[in-house]
């Protein structure tokens, strides 16, 4: 095992025994992390926690900007708008906070869900944001304005995640229904809807070009989606059961999966071969996300840290064999 130097300042730790892959760890949560987003710039991480709890890292210092306190239960979901000034999280009770990410401020709440939010993504143009709530729909957001625009409904059971495709023209939805649902924000009419999940689905990711979506659920199998085909290409297993968190790396040839039973693993894409793979226990990682230049992937999970990986040691150490 190797060792290195560690340094303990403003919740920092700088390497320690985990081994060369791990950057540094940020602490200052007291629960479970729960999801993970990088600013369109790579400077600041938004982390959110069980403990209902959002943090601001700086990432070259490590230090917690801002501690955002204001969601009653558990932060379900984070994501900065396009221009990376705005900041929205929600959490298991109905509202949707908007953060000012310069000074941590709330600058906003959204009301119109019954029950939990747990999805969130912003339009490529940052002008519209879209919700995924446990009362079976899709909302989308005039989010500077605070009104609701469009409310999409068609799943038959809680949705859990949504995602906009790269030229904004399409959004993707799925829940509890196993299905994945994809609709024209535009006009919010129902475009198709993809079948063939044998569980809930957790997580979504378009490709960068748009023609292909990823998927992840509770049956372990993460999805090849043919947007215009409309039918799934691939399908790959690795996971023992719930895939919480997916994240595709910048340039697209690299694919993120955390499952719930504790194990991360790095893919090939879109080949599917399994590259890396690393393994925590149970809960060990529960959220994964890319740093936009793609040379870091930030970890989370039950262990109320946030670990940076440094991507090429975790494929040269834990490479699959």
């Amino acid at each position: 095992m190797k060792h290195a130097l560690m340094i303990v300042a403003s919740g920092l730790v700088v390497c320690g025994p985990a081994g060369a892959q791990v950057v540094a760890t940020f602490k200052g949560h007291k629960q479970t992390i729960t999801c993970l987003a990088f600013a369109p710039d790579g400077e600041t991480l938004a982390s959110g926690s069980k403990d209902g709890s959002v943090i601001f890292w700086d990432v070259s210092s490590g230090k917690a900007r801002a501690k955002l306190v204001g969601h009653k239960d558990m932060a379900a979901a984070v994501a900065f708008t396009p221009a990376g000034k705005t900041l929205a999280s929600c959490s298991h009770n109905s509202d949707i906070a908007l953060w000012n990410v310069a000074t941590g401020e709330r600058t906003g709440t959204l009301h119109g869900h019954e029950g939990a939010v747990r999805g969130l993504a912003f339009s490529p143009d940052g002008k519209v944001l879209a919700s995924a709530g446990v009362d079976r729909t899709v909302r989308l957001w005039d989010w500077a304005a605070g009104k609701e625009l469009k409310r999409l409904s068609g799943h038959t059971a809680e949705v859990n995640c949504v995602a906009f495709a790269p030229d904004g023209k399409a959004l993707a939805s799925g829940g509890w229904d196993q299905q994945i649902r994809l609709w024209d924000p535009a006009t919010g009419t129902l475009r198709a809807t993809l079948a063939g999940n044998r569980e809930f689905v957790r997580d979504l990711v378009f490709t960068r070009d748009g023609k292909s979506l990823v998927s992840s659920g509770k049956d372990g199998v993460i999805r090849l989606w043919d947007v215009e085909a409309r039918n799934a290409r691939a399908g790959w297993e690795a996971h023992d059961g719930l895939v919480r968190s997916l994240a595709l790396s910048p340039d697209g040839k690299l694919l993120a999966s955390a499952g719930r039973e504790g194990a991360l693993i790095l893919w090939e894409f879109p080949s599917g071969k399994q590259l890396a793979a690393m393994r925590a226990g149970v809960l060990g990682f529960q959220a994964v996300a890319f740093a936009p230049d793609g040379k870091t992937l930030a970890t989370g999970g039950i262990g109320s840290e946030v670990k940076i990986l440094d991507v090429a040691e975790v494929l040269k150490e834990h490479k699959t064999r």
